[in-house]
């Protein structure tokens, strides 16, 4: 795939590049402010945007920022925001608009290049990849009625797994429950909160923003 890298770290950026280019893809650009970000994707088509989320000038949320422009923008490239903790505010503003093309990942997940390589191959394709200890911090709810109490511990938990945007077969492998229990759960899930009456994949992606807004 092609890639514009944005992260202020030249260490980590530098490590992420070789990385990309030892398995075959091709980094555009490698900036480290999201100025330079959003002119590169500007100038350049990439597949895959993967930025901080703080960056020069201020280091509060510029690679937020840009990453939220780049998602209005351009909707066909994905966009995958690294963070050095979980910031909740941060990670509904990225991820409640749409669940399609997003990865939002805690930095240590880099360390996992396997992970990290899977996680930009879910987005690229269209899907989401949310690191599993973001998804457990957006668990913390308030206490406002959510149809997501209705939900049992194991339907939870299947949401959790498409949260993290795993496919049905993917859930399978990680719960080890058989593929047609995948499929028993999220179709309880899809009619507990009220989305019985949608089709196809939106159901999905509808229920993973009813689950991030909760």
């Amino acid at each position: 795939m092609r890639v514009i890298l944005a992260e202020d770290s030249t260490l980590l950026r530098e490590g992420l590049v070789r990385l990309l280019a030892e398995e075959g893809h091709e980094v555009l650009a490698a900036v480290g402010d999201a100025d330079a970000l959003l002119a590169e994707v500007e100038a350049h088509t990439p597949d895959v945007v993967v930025t901080d989320i703080r960056m020069p000038p201020d280091h509060t949320d510029e690679g937020l920022r840009a990453a939220v422009k780049i998602r209005e923008t351009r909707p066909e490239i994905g966009v995958v925001v690294l963070s050095q903790y979980v910031e909740r505010n941060y990670a509904a503003q990225l991820l409640t608009s749409s669940a399609e093309r997003v990865g939002y990942l805690l930095k240590d997940r880099v360390a996992q290049v396997e992970e990290f390589l899977d996680a930009l191959e879910r987005v690229h394709a269209g899907g989401a990849a949310i690191d599993p200890e973001v998804v457990r911090q957006l668990l913390i709810r308030t206490t406002h009625v959510d149809p997501l109490t209705r939900l049992t511990p194991r339907e939870r938990t299947v949401l959790e797994a498409l949260a993290e945007g795993h496919t049905n077969a993917a859930i399978g492998q990680k719960l080890h429950i058989s593929l047609s229990a995948v499929e028993k759960n999220l179709n309880a899930i899809f009619d507990k909160l009220g989305l019985s009456r949608t089709t196809g994949y939106s159901r999905r992606v509808l229920a993973v923003l009813r689950y991030l807004e909760s």
